[in-house]
């Protein structure tokens, strides 16, 4: 079980605090959470790359992709590894820099409002059991908390700026992911 500590952090995870954040113009606005993925470089898994890129320290020099990203000030919330060990990078009553332009049922901004999970993967490749088992557990922790955000207010980052990102992707199983929170169990 997930739970999520007065300070906004999880309990139970890896806390590598990203400078890309800021406040919130309204905490208790906190309605929507946004489900992407990443890898670094990409299509690899494992490694210190995504930490260091939402920390603003990822060396152009490691890699030539690099060099396209490296000066990027982004964050997430939170970050699902393959393996279902979690990093949150920011407290979720700030606002991390994860979705850019972006729109949620006619509202902008979605930023403001929202909570951004990274799971690592890419839009092709199959996610694992062990980041369903994990995504869900955050969720239902995240839903307890934030009395504003209900099951209705879960979308993927391709839905809230189309045309211009595409993650979590096809092979995200929104089905699986969502009987599993109705069943309430994450089994």
């Amino acid at each position: 079980m997930l739970t999520i500590n007065p300070e906004h952090w999880l309990d139970n995870a890896k806390h590598v605090l990203s400078p890309f954040f800021d406040e919130r113009s309204n905490e208790d606005d906190i309605s929507l959470l946004v489900v992407h993925n990443i890898s670094l470089p990409p299509g690899q898994f494992g490694g210190p790359y995504i930490e260091q890129l939402f920390t603003g320290t990822l060396n152009p020099d490691d890699h030539p992709y690099f060099s396209l990203i490296s000066g990027f000030r982004v964050s997430a919330h939170c970050l699902i590894r393959r393996n279902g060990d979690i990093i949150q990078f920011v407290p979720f009553n700030r606002r991390a820099w994860h979705a850019g332009v972006s729109q949620f049922a006619g509202r902008d901004k979605c930023n403001d409002y929202s909570i951004g999970i990274e799971l690592e993967g890419t839009d092709t490749l199959p996610y694992t059991q062990a980041q369903y088992r994990v995504l869900v557990a955050l969720t239902q922790a995240l839903l307890a908390r934030y009395p504003h955000m209900d099951m209705s207010r879960i979308t993927g980052h391709e839905f809230i700026a189309p045309g211009r990102k595409t993650d979590p992707g096809l092979v995200f199983d929104w089905r699986y992911y969502k009987s599993l929170l109705a069943n309430n169990n994450g089994e």
